[in-house]
């Protein structure tokens, strides 16, 4: 599934987090990317209040943190990182809220949804064509589960990212984001993005460098080594639909 020359040149990245540094956000859940006061002692009592009292019970419910990156699907060469905190609703349904960060302060780019073949395959043609593999995700060494701080050893970790990996390179995902925070929005503005996956190596030039990026703010993380321990996983029969931004030039030739 190769993309077009248009498609090769000229990617604009962005991790979202030109200032501050994460240790800054770690000590401060404020942003100052994001417009408006500082939040007063007033708003900070009413959260702790709030969080001491109130049953945040669909948050409960995320079990997982992945991290990988995102495209356009109506310009490929925008590609933004995003942080994946995701919540099983069936054995066929995910759904995943995205940050632009794993610190305190993040702001939400957006929503992922992810379904299983079976699902999928229901789907009419134009709706199937809004989604997109996770295969090349997985098989690069690109999508990661960043291991938590704490005391679990990295092999025990491995054996679970492994696992969910195996699961997740099966999905159809469906990603809608939001806010615009690679372009310098300050706010979310104009209408939700569709957004899809790389589908091979060609479509992204600087994979190399980002990922090696990425893989310094998350202890334990290699993608290489990653890529290396994962070619035995299997890859599934995919649906002519999925990825449809990549094939699309090519079926109006």
């Amino acid at each position: 599934m190769s993309s077009s020359s248009d498609h090769t040149t000229s990617t604009k990245y962005s991790d979202s987090r030109d200032v501050p540094t994460p240790s800054l956000a770690c000590h401060d859940p404020s942003n100052p990317l994001i417009p408006g006061s500082p939040k007063t002692a007033l708003s900070s009592t009413l959260e702790t209040g709030a969080s001491l009292s109130q049953d945040f019970a669909p948050l409960k419910s995320i079990c997982g943190h992945l991290n990988a990156f995102h495209v356009y699907a109506s310009d490929p060469t925008r590609v933004v990182e995003a942080n994946h905190y995701c919540a099983h609703l069936t054995e066929d349904v995910r759904q995943c809220i995205l940050y632009d960060s794993p610190d305190p302060g993040a702001r939400i780019l957006g929503i992922e949804y992810m379904i299983t073949p079976k699902l999928y395959e229901a789907l009419p043609q134009e709706e199937r064509r809004y989604w997109h593999t996770h295969v090349f995700e997985v098989k690069s060494g690109m999508l990661i589960m960043p291991k938590p701080t704490g005391l679990m050893p990295q092999v025990a970790w491995e054996k679970a990212e492994r696992t969910e990996m195996e699961q997740v390179i099966t999905l159809y995902g469906k990603i809608y984001h939001l806010w615009q925070v690679d372009r310098g929005d300050k706010l979310p503005l104009g209408e939700p993005q569709l957004m899809t996956s790389f589908t091979e190596e060609s479509q992204f030039p600087d994979m190399e460098k980002v990922l090696d990026e990425r893989d310094k703010r998350f202890p334990g993380a290699d993608w290489r080594a990653k890529r290396e321990s994962r070619k035995d996983i299997e890859v599934p029969v995919l649906h002519p639909d999925a990825d449809w931004t990549w094939k699309k030039d090519k079926q109006q030739q």
